[in-house]
């Protein structure tokens, strides 16, 4: 293959390599009268990349060097998150500082209170927690008046919402969790490129002179419907055990495994030996890729009375995310199947691209090697 059409390639796709990893903060605001005790866990490397917390440089942030900036990171933080009771701001009051693990690292925890002018009935809450450094950023706040808990994702196109806690907000709850099933999908880059790769194939199908086009559109629209199905089952099974905590694995196993899928998938179609099988391959690896999915929902704790619509609502998100992927690259895909540049460039080529992009990310997950920044 042209060493010039690959090194083409793989600056096309350096935006996926070099990319901020987006990341999540979780909020926790228990209400009772006129008080509320809050909870904040914000991810170490998040703090990291906007404070610099690691003074040494050696790639590791200590407790003395989290503790020594505590009161920077207050600041930081604090003047990122308002909450009023109606018209009223309410007065913040800031406790220890702790650390805690999530499925994706080490958190720092900012434990404080807050007293509000009246009894709490419609809270506020405006949140700007990293949106000026990663658009990607997405608060995930949990807000708990008794037995009644509400769950708000806060992003940079919504970043305030209100809470009555006399009405019901399942629909809500669901609408905004079926945004963030979309978004998590397209932000996935892994798990959109394993999806590419399994498709690319379908409109081709390999002979002993290579790789001709296929004849009929409803036959590249049964193989491609058996693919998404296959994914779509598997990861829906383990996004359901994950998030009930029936089963877990570690965050490092679940990502380097998403990885290295990307790997096999792209392989087969430089040297193929699954082409009749790519649903069940699909399946398998999509029950990995269900665990990756959970990691937004797991880190939350949801309760029994918000877990339906939450999980629900992601799970349809993250379908209708694959589903527009599909539809967009189908009828190209269908079109430019007859042409050499389909076949050698974006089925070949771009596969060998995707294998050097995955290696790298395995690599980097499966032996913490800081290969790139992603």
């Amino acid at each position: 293959m042209n060493s010039k059409l690959l090194l083409f390639l793989l600056m096309l796709i350096s935006p996926l390599v070099w990319s901020h990893k987006s990341s999540d903060s979780f909020i926790n605001l228990a209400v009772t009268n006129e008080t509320i005790v809050g909870r904040w866990d914000i991810a170490l490397r998040d703090l990291e990349y906007a404070l610099a917390l690691d003074v040494d440089a050696d790639g590791a942030i200590t407790w003395s060097e989290l503790r020594t900036r505590f009161q920077e990171i207050k600041n930081y933080a604090f003047s990122r998150l308002q909450v009023n009771n109606g018209p009223d701001e309410c007065i913040r009051k800031s406790g220890l500082l702790q650390v805690d693990h999530h499925s994706d690292g080490a958190y720092a925890v900012l434990n404080f209170n807050m007293r509000c002018s009246s009894n709490i009935d419609q809270l506020t809450v405006e949140y700007q927690l990293l949106f000026d450094l990663d658009p990607t950023h997405r608060g995930l706040v949990q807000i708990s008046n008794g037995d009644n808990s509400k769950f708000i994702v806060l992003s940079p196109e919504n970043p305030q919402i209100t809470i009555d806690f006399s009405r019901s907000n399942q629909w809500q709850t669901f609408r905004q969790f079926v945004t963030e099933g979309i978004w998590h999908i397209w932000i996935g880059y892994d798990h959109i490129l394993f999806l590419l790769c399994l498709l690319l194939p379908s409109v081709v199908r390999k002979t002993t002179l290579g790789w001709v086009q296929s004849d009929h559109f409803t036959n590249t629209l049964w193989q491609v419907g058996k693919i998404v199905t296959a994914f779509t089952l598997a990861h829906s099974i383990t996004l359901l055990l994950a998030v009930l905590q029936l089963v877990s694995l570690p965050s490092r196993l679940v990502e380097s495994a998403i990885a290295f899928s990307v790997i096999v998938v792209a392989v087969n179609n430089v040297y193929p030996f699954f082409s009749e099988r790519a649903w069940f391959v699909a399946f398998m690896f999509g029950l990995i890729h269900g665990f990756g999915f959970a990691s937004v929902l797991t880190n939350l704790g949801l309760t029994s009375a918000s877990l339906g619509a939450s999980l629900l609502g992601f799970n349809i998100g993250v379908e209708i995310g694959q589903l527009v992927i599909v539809s967009i690259f189908l009828p190209i895909a269908y079109q430019l199947r007859s042409y050499w540049f389909y076949k050698r460039v974006i089925l070949h080529a771009g596969s060998q691209v995707i294998i050097v992009l995955a290696m790298a990310w395995f690599l980097q997950r499966a032996f913490d090697l800081s290969i790139f920044d992603a």
